[in-house]
């Protein structure tokens, strides 16, 4: 597979190189990074990626920021990712220390940055670039720290043992079903009680959420731990009952469905045995699997096992519940989902309230991505000839 360089930008750019403290320069064109099996990276360059021009770039550069601060943090001979896709933290220095003396606003600057610093790759499975894009937000609960009246239902923090249990049966502990059952009662782990079966649900599935406490206090939740099991869809399981029409399906009707069916709810979602442990977290948004705050509209969700997190990505989509509206953004990999599988996947997180929830619940079209990785640096000049004397 050969490689196609990028173009430079105008030279009428000049003022913003100094922002980037180097100027773009053609390089020759290296082999492509050879990314894990069923991945593939075909370098194009930016006038490739539709729409391009019209983001606004410095809201990216604003996440990609959070993840070049915990780059920064990697020894330089450490991997970005897996599969040698994002190559060294070294690497990154470079592109890193120029995104941080961009200024924060004026989009023009930031994209002379990224294009000066990075290199579009366009991701496929093999030959087939499209795959599934989906959406999800901050989880909103009521709770209260002790159990009583409508706050019956847990939320638990992992027990002591969650992985010297895992590892001695087969990577698994008790399923949600189990632990619904009242397996983990009594040992102290509740965090809070919250008043709704299906809110604590749907903050599993999302991995993070604010709690509105009944004391008038806000508390952030974040990921902590899982049970090991596989995730299992209800969504799918209510369209294979014929309880829910395919074509209507979204977390809307899926809330819908358990608020009308309390009884057979509560059913459902034990079909789902994967089971979620929190803890609370506090700073600015919530923690993704990077371990960096999620960024509302520019944070995706990917499969770590072929998208470096940290990485740039170009999404090529449609806008929730509209496919004539095109979605072109650039996002930052940042967090990962147990539903989020293959080299051609993404979850947008849309942030938190009532609309995020929405957009994230019917949030499903197909579309492609491009990883924006680190530019090979230029070889070194030959030495000028001497002249002969």
């Amino acid at each position: 597979m050969s490689r196609t360089p990028s173009f430079p930008v105008a030279v009428a750019a000049a003022a913003l190189a100094a922002l980037a403290g180097c100027a773009l320069v053609e390089t020759p064109p290296p082999a492509p990074p050879a990314g894990p099996p069923g991945l593939t990276l075909t370098p194009v360059t930016f006038d490739a990626l539709p729409g391009w021009r019209q983001d606004r770039h410095a809201e990216a550069l604003a996440a990609l920021r959070r993840s070049c601060a915990r780059i920064a943090r990697m020894a330089d001979e450490q991997p970005v990712g897996q599969g040698g896709v994002g190559g060294l933290a070294a690497d990154w220095r470079a592109p890193c220390a120029a995104v941080a003396r961009t200024p924060p606003a004026g989009d023009a600057a930031a994209r002379y940055v990224l294009e000066t610093w990075f290199v579009p790759h366009r991701a496929a499975n093999g030959a087939d670039a499209d795959g599934l894009f989906t959406g999800y937000y901050e989880a909103e609960l009521r709770g209260a720290r002790r159990r009583g009246g409508r706050y019956q239902f847990p939320v638990y923090a992992p027990p002591p043992d969650l992985e010297t249990y895992k590892r001695q049966h087969g990577g698994r502990h008790l399923t949600r079903s189990e632990i619904g059952g009242g397996a983990l009662a009594g040992r102290g782990l509740e965090l809070l009680w919250a008043d709704d079966a299906a809110d604590v649900y749907f903050l599993h599935v999302q991995g993070s959420g604010r709690v509105a406490m009944e004391d008038g206090r806000t508390l952030r939740l974040g990921y902590a731990g899982d049970n090991g099991h596989a995730y299992a869809s209800i969504g799918r399981e209510l369209v294979a009952r014929g309880l829910i029409a395919a074509e209507a399906l979204s977390m809307q009707t899926i809330r819908e469905w358990i608020a009308a069916n309390p009884v057979q709810g509560v059913h459902m979602m034990a079909q789902n045995p994967r089971y979620i442990f929190f803890r609370e977290v506090a700073g600015d948004g919530p923690v993704g699997a990077e371990g960096t705050a999620l960024t509302p509209g520019r944070s995706l969700a990917v499969d770590a096992a072929f998208v470096p997190l940290g990485v740039p990505v170009w999404v090529e989509t449609t806008e929730p519940g509209d496919a004539k509206r095109p979605l072109r953004r650039l996002f930052v990999a940042q967090d990962t989902g147990s539903a989020i599988k293959g080299p051609v996947r993404g979850d947008i997180f849309f942030g938190f309230g009532a609309d995020a929830a929405r957009q994230a619940g019917i949030m499903k079209a197909r579309g492609r991505y491009y990883l924006l990785l680190p530019r090979p640096p230029a070889p070194p000049k030959p030495p000028a000839a001497r002249p002969i004397s």
